[in-house]
């Protein structure tokens, strides 16, 4: 055990090492992605480290907690990673591997490949331009072909129309990794209208009504990804939780049997538990910094994705539909100090494009034409300004 007198010089120098590393990294071209790790996060990392309780234990149940508080899921269990969540999610449902399971051509690709490797047989679907999602209309084909599950993957922070979805009567999974902690209002047909900036003031008129029901509590189970890039960040694993105690029981079940190995170690869960708890406040700076890249593409040819539920939707980066080729976008940017990156790299079309490219055309362009510019809190007033000059400006 470390000695608690040392507590302070250990923590000082930790900050100050960090500090230092974070403003190197300032200097440096801006990153499409970075999280946001304040001295909260630090700190709540750091003190697992110096009592040396890195393995699942008190702050994976904290966490836990926490996610159960802000979703008001029946249960959870957090794991090492999103394909585990999902392996997990499949057990506990008791899915027949005869029963072929609908995935997003622009999922992630771990979607697929676990899939695979547990001897399932996956029915890709392809996309709607608007949104990057799944329509209806695209699930039912894919009912049509045999698909008796949907994994509903709300990418870029942009939400479905979810009844759609849950009146079909098929067993859904969400995957709400990039759009953890937005919600629905209960009655979507009465649902306010969405934000609207307000130019002159540049500022929000937000609605400060009550919140509806969270993302993530209309499927049998939902996998809550908090991978590097996810909005929320363990530095890597899930939280797969279940909405309803009839499917919470057989969870459960499995989690009181889970090996540790299995399990969220405390250090991951420690910086969850720390970003869920700072989420309103660093999606307020994503909210404006949103709202900034929207007016600067308003008179350009590129456009952004639609947000049937913007009013409650995650802010995930900034997504670009490009009208024009990656590559000399790209090229542009980086010119001017900006990395961007493909949107969709680590999905499934990404990975098997070949294959794919033909039945789901949508996703294929997309893949292609989608580019993601930096979004994240620690953007600094410089930075943001360097982005909506390039955004305005772009070939």
């Amino acid at each position: 055990m470390t000695d608690p007198s040392n507590w302070s010089q250990l923590t000082f120098a930790f900050y100050k090492k960090a500090e230092n590393y974070i403003k190197k990294d300032l200097k440096k071209m801006i990153q499409t992605y970075s999280p946001t790790i304040r001295r909260k996060e630090m700190e709540a990392v750091l003190t697992c480290m110096v009592d040396e309780k890195i393995g699942p234990g008190e702050m994976n149940l904290r966490l836990l907690q926490t996610v159960k508080e802000v979703t008001s899921c029946d249960g959870a269990i957090a794991l090492r990673s999103p394909a585990l969540a999902l392996e997990y999610a499949l057990k506990a449902l008791e899915w027949p591997k005869e029963n072929p399971i609908m995935v997003s051509a622009l999922a992630p690709a771990w979607q697929l490949l676990t899939l695979e490797k547990l001897g399932y047989s996956a029915i890709v679907l392809d996309v709607i331009e608007e949104s990057g999602l799944v329509s209806l209309k695209i699930v039912e084909e894919g009912i049509q072909k045999g698909g008796k599950l949907l994994i509903l993957t709300e990418s870029m922070g942009v939400l479905p129309k979810i009844n759609e979805f849950v009146n079909l009567g098929i067993p859904i999974i969400e995957d709400i990794s990039q759009s953890a902690l937005s919600y629905f209002q209960v009655d979507e047909e009465n649902a306010p209208s969405p934000k609207k900036a307000d130019e002159s003031a540049g500022q929000e008129q937000v609605d400060a009504s009550p919140k509806g029901k969270r993302a993530g509590m209309y499927g049998l189970y939902t996998i809550f990804g908090m991978e590097a890039n996810d909005i929320i960040t363990a530095g890597g694993g899930a939280v797969l939780f279940a909405p309803k105690r009839s499917e919470w029981s057989p969870l459960k079940r499995l989690a009181e049997s889970a090996p540790a190995t299995d399990i969220m170690p405390d250090m991951n869960a420690a910086l969850a538990f720390v970003e869920i708890k700072e989420f309103d406040r660093n999606e307020k700076t994503r909210l404006e910094l949103f709202n900034l890249f929207s007016r600067a593409i308003m008179s350009g040819r590129h456009k952004t994705y639609e947000r049937f539920n913007d009013w409650g939707s995650t802010i995930y980066s900034f997504p670009l539909v490009l009208n024009s080729g990656f590559k000399d976008v790209k090229a542009y940017a980086q010119k001017k100090g900006i990395e961007i990156r493909q949107a969709y790299e680590d999905s499934i079309i990404a990975l098997r494009q070949e294959e794919l490219s033909s039945s789901c055309i949508c996703a294929n362009s997309l893949l292609l034409r989608c580019a993601l510019f930096p979004l994240y809190p620690r953007l600094g007033q410089k930075d943001a300004a360097r982005i909506v000059k390039v955004l305005s400006s772009l070939p």
